[in-house]
């Protein structure tokens, strides 16, 4: 495997442009993001740097605008782009860190289920049955909303982005487990493993060493499309006013508190925030799309 990367990933890749726009779009869109406090013209939530005044400004090209602010502003003066660099910030940490959560709880029960087998094996399927059953954003609600009623306001609104990450990565464990149970049923009984038992490793040194690389294939696949789910659910969250405070909105927080103003006029505090969140998860998702046949020759 390491020597067919080595020798073919760049071919393969420089081969599907519209992926080699996907993953430029990313990276541009990951660094612009992460270092949004040196990259944005302004700072959106600081109310000593925010001027009522300068409120329902229109985009830079249309009359009434500001040069200041390339993609106008919102009902209280904020910089639309500045905004959205901002939000696109806490969204991508969201997604990255809620896959992160169910890769590994999914990595850790599907190895264990599909190594020991038998009643382990029983009892860690059933519970991922039942809660497959239910809709990945229903538990999201669940289990935001009982730690939001649970927790103090103040101590909610600092948490907002632990919480979303902790509500969306046990949401959606289930999917990751299944897939490495059902590759781990395969390799466990290869010549490899039957080696390992015959030499006497250690049964966490024969998972972690020699069946964990072999099952990581389609767990990578499946963290890329999961990105996109997560950061739609935590925009679905944020608009429902079940996910960032207002304070340090995400792009599902602006989504919601520009819909309230797209009948008056003000669209751009709403069909901008949106148009980035589409292009984050169609990018995402083309690159899972590519990645998924690299990684398995039978679909290319």
């Amino acid at each position: 495997m390491l020597i067919r990367i080595k020798s073919d990933f760049w071919y393969e890749l420089l081969r599907s442009p519209i992926t080699v726009f996907s993953a430029l779009l990313i990276i541009l869109m990951v660094l612009a993001c992460t270092f949004a406090p040196w990259v944005a013209p302004h700072t959106p939530f600081d109310p000593a740097t925010i001027s009522i005044l300068d409120n329902n400004l229109p985009p830079a090209w249309q009359d009434r605008s500001d040069p200041r602010f390339l993609l106008g502003t919102d009902m209280q003066g904020r910089d639309v782009l500045s905004a959205m660099l901002y939000g696109g910030r806490i969204s991508l940490m969201v997604g990255l860190g809620a896959v992160a959560l169910s890769t590994v709880i999914g990595l850790t029960v599907g190895l264990v289920a599909g190594y020991f087998g038998g009643l382990t094996d029983a009892i860690l399927m059933r519970i991922a049955e039942v809660q497959f059953a239910f809709p990945p954003i229903l538990i999201a609600l669940l289990l935001n909303g009982i730690l939001k009623t649970a927790l103090p306001a103040d101590v909610f609104a600092t948490a907002a982005v632990p919480i979303m990450i902790l509500a969306i990565g046990l949401a959606g464990w289930v999917q990751f487990a299944r897939i490495v149970r059902a590759s781990t049923l395969v390799q466990r009984e290869q010549d490899y493993i039957t080696a390992c038992h015959a030499i006497g490793l250690p049964t966490h040194v024969t998972i972690l060493r020699h069946i964990l690389p072999n099952v990581l294939s389609p767990v990578l696949v499946l963290a890329m499309l999961q990105i996109a789910v997560a950061i739609v659910t935590e925009a679905t969250l944020s608009f429902l006013g079940l996910g960032t405070p207002l304070t340090e909105p995400s792009l599902g927080a602006l989504i919601q508190a520009g819909s309230q103003f797209l009948f008056s006029g003000i669209w751009w505090v709403v069909i901008f925030p949106g148009v980035m969140l589409l292009m984050m998860v169609i990018a995402f998702n083309l690159v899972a799309d590519w990645a998924r046949d690299y990684l398995n020759p039978r679909l290319r």
